[in-house]
């Protein structure tokens, strides 16, 4: 059962992951494009220097030090007291009570952490690419059409809401949908980042077992599983590209763009 309640951590995991990376997208791209010199360094930055990292680094590393700059600011605010030094050689120590989760705290609470972690991970990798997705796509949008918005009165934000956003998503989409596609071969990483997932169970039901997994202990079935994620993977991958090819015909209906005259003349 656990191998079967793993295919639900995955789509859990991309159910949650997708609007929050876009989310950090979006406020790269927006802050990459501002007129505001730190806050568009900072937009830059985020984007060059988390793409610019290889993600399998990212996940085994990053992951550490947010959990421990999370219970350092948990210590300095529980434990003001605390006079022992936190960083001891390669150990981090803490107080007890800063500890996330607490060392007496029900096993799910752990495990829910520690997916938190793995969500957060992801949203910030991938929203770096999201990112740079986004602000390409927003420089594609003519600039005539925000001078127009701005001539017929609009503020900048106005602009930038009513005109700028709503058709930046046509010629962001293809760039979104690829990234959709990786996140979702990203998805085994969990794996490393110490998440049962999908893998993990393949790796463990599949391999030579004594009674201790089940009653029925079999040969070196792990093929048949892979095979199984395989299929998982296709299908699942498959399913995302009818949606996503729907979803661009309906966005680029009507618009002024290579798609859009493509149905124009379709439907002539």
């Amino acid at each position: 059962m656990a191998f079967y309640w793993s295919f639900g951590t995955v789509l859990v995991l991309l159910a949650i992951t997708a609007p929050v990376a876009l989310a950090f997208g979006f406020a790269g791209a927006s802050a990459a494009r501002s007129r505001l010199l730190p806050l568009r360094w900072l937009g830059k930055g985020y984007i060059m220097v988390v793409r610019g990292v290889p993600d399998i680094a990212f996940f085994l590393f990053f992951v550490i030090a947010l959990d421990q700059g999370f219970e350092y600011l948990r210590h300095l605010a529980i434990c003001p007291d605390w006079d022992q030094p936190v960083r001891r050689g390669n150990d981090f120590v803490v107080c007890p009570q800063a500890k996330l989760p607490l060392g007496n705290a029900p096993q799910v609470w752990h495990e829910i952490y520690g997916f938190f972690l793995a969500v957060l991970t992801f949203a910030i990798v991938f929203g770096a690419f999201a990112a740079n997705v986004l602000f390409g796509a927003m420089r594609a949008v003519p600039r005539a059409q925000m001078e127009t918005a701005e001539a017929f009165g609009m503020s900048q934000r106005q602009a930038f809401w009513r005109v700028l956003v709503p058709q930046m998503w046509v010629y962001a989409l293809p760039g979104l949908s690829n990234l959709w596609m990786v996140l979702i071969k990203a998805t085994p990483l969990l794996f490393l980042l110490g998440v049962k997932d999908i893998v993990y169970w393949a790796r463990e039901l599949g391999g030579t077992k004594t009674p201790q997994f089940t009653d029925y202990p079999h040969g070196d079935w792990r093929m048949w599983y892979f095979l199984a994620l395989l299929v998982f993977y296709l299908a699942f991958t498959r399913l995302s590209e009818i949606v996503l090819a729907r979803i661009m015909a309906r966005l680029t209906h009507g618009q002024a763009t290579a798609a859009g005259e493509a149905q124009r003349k379709a439907a002539a």
